[in-house]
């Protein structure tokens, strides 16, 4: 079932199933106003997890969502993740106004392959515009008109409302996660139309996000250009023109996140992704053989190295093998902005990162055979750019 956004109204019958003036309790009102957005599912539309979270009955998740033995957390995740006291166990922050900051940058890429930058450009205004509009769609807006903006479950990554990313076969373990995926740049695939008219400033902030993450992503490719000696132009333009979308997800409290990821272990396909999260822990990237969590930072921005950024440093820097934990209590929001080649681009390493010294490590690829590459077998670790090497 879909309904046409340009005609559905929002909230006008989220209240009719009870009457909230038989109710005492304000939080019982809130309560039941939630259950009834979140249950009210479309016949023949995949279950969200966000309605298994709003089942009072559910105390086990379902087996679809069980991770193997191996992948599992090592513990649950906390509700918020403190301050780690090791310094080594955390990654970077790199004060994007902080004077020189080669060598910072430098070790972040090399070891890490993420870091969080402050004082990087972008209004902090817009950073809580973008995370409050993305949690009042989960949160506030009923499953019906939720549903009225569902991707298409048979086609991998399509632009929309869904909580599959990849097409399921009989062995795939979900996530536990619902998204909604944006296509941003170039101008060509941008149209509002697909995107939530919920609340009301939506699609005016999600636009403006995605024009500031792109002016950020490029400073920052220049800046990792010129860290390895490069002109500071190299990796953008052996990218070509970007394409950029915008993930905002939602993880779901989880009754059992021992058993569960809210995204599994992988590393981003493409050049660069930046990364707001809010105040719940739960992103964690691998690092010498450990998980390590990614604390939120006032303010910053994560940014994570992506396959193609590898392969172009000829493994000078890495791409980052990161995952999501879930929690029992609160749930969490992110919003990715992906900056990938266009599929018909050709990547391989940079020609004055080559030497007798620093063989060729990767062979050239196309990146569109790379992303097929990565749907059909799965994001699974790192196994996707391992099998470029020479």
């Amino acid at each position: 079932m879909s309904l046409d956004p340009s005609q559905a109204t929002i909230g006008d019958d989220a209240d009719e199933e009870f009457d909230a003036t038989e109710v005492t309790s304000q939080s019982e009102v809130k309560r039941r106003r939630s259950t009834s957005k979140f249950e009210m599912e479309v016949p023949g539309e995949p279950i969200r997890v966000q309605s298994l979270a709003q089942n009072d009955k559910a105390q086990v998740v379902p087996p679809q969502y069980i991770q193997r033995p191996e992948n599992r957390p090592n513990k649950p995740c906390p509700n918020t993740v403190a301050a780690d006291s090791d310094s080594s166990k955390c990654i970077p922050v790199i004060d994007l106004l902080g004077g020189d900051i080669c060598e910072d940058l430098v070790q972040a890429c090399r070891e890490w392959g993420s870091f969080q930058v402050t004082n990087h450009g972008v209004p902090i205004r817009l950073l809580d515009d973008m995370r409050s509009v993305g949690r009042s769609f989960f949160e506030d807006c009923p499953m019906p008109q939720k549903l009225s903006y569902s991707c298409d479950p048979n086609s991998p990554a399509s632009e929309g409302y869904g909580s599959r990313m990849l097409v399921a076969s009989n062995d795939t373990v979900l996530d536990w996660r619902d998204y909604f995926d944006h296509h941003t740049l170039p101008l060509s695939r941008r149209n509002p139309s697909r995107w939530s008219h919920f609340p009301p400033n939506y699609r005016e902030v999600v636009e403006e996000y995605s024009d500031r993450m792109k002016v950020l992503a490029q400073k920052l490719l220049g800046l990792i250009s010129v860290s390895l000696g490069l002109p500071s132009s190299c990796i953008e333009e052996s990218i070509g023109e970007f394409y950029q979308n915008i993930t905002v997800s939602y993880y779901p409290p989880c009754p059992q996140p021992e058993l569960t990821l809210g995204l599994q272990s992988h590393s981003d396909m493409g050049a660069i992704t930046l990364l707001i999260q809010d105040e719940v822990g739960g992103l964690q990237v691998f690092k010498d053989g450990e998980w390590v969590n990614v604390n939120p930072v006032c303010d910053a921005i994560v940014v994570i190295l992506a396959d193609q950024t590898e392969i172009i440093t000829n493994g000078e820097y890495r791409s980052a093998q990161h995952r999501a934990l879930t929690n029992v209590n609160s749930a969490r929001l992110s919003v990715a902005t992906f900056h990938d080649p266009a599929k018909t681009v050709k990547i391989s390493p940079a020609i004055e990162l080559v030497s007798e010294s620093s063989p060729l490590r990767y062979c050239q690829v196309l990146y569109g055979d790379y992303v097929s590459s990565w749907y059909i077998k799965g994001p699974e670790g790192k196994r996707n750019i391992d099998a470029l090497l020479f």
